[in-house]
């Protein structure tokens, strides 16, 4: 279970991002350029949640209950509360 918020991140000069589990009130600094990160956006799903996947089109799914979206890694779906199915192979 994800614990801490997922923050995208970002270096202003050479663009470049990583994912972080980022504390507030806190610094982070690019190790390639010595620059501050800059909070660009949280990931989703928003913390606390039984998935450790971030949305994106590669994990996630449809639920065959509500055909709502919910992350490969969940058994039960996280807006109707059923079993969903398996994945196919």
């Amino acid at each position: 279970m994800i614990r801490r918020q997922l923050y995208r991140l970002r270096a202003p000069s050479s663009g470049r991002e990583m994912l972080l589990e980022a504390e507030p009130d806190r610094a982070y600094v690019d190790h390639d350029t010595g620059e501050e990160l800059e909070v660009v956006g949280k990931v989703l799903p928003l913390a606390p949640s039984s998935s450790n996947l971030p949305w994106s089109v590669e994990t996630l799914r449809f639920c065959n209950w509500c055909d709502q979206p919910a992350q490969k890694d969940l058994n039960d779906c996280p807006t109707c509360g059923r079993r969903m199915g398996a994945l196919p192979r």
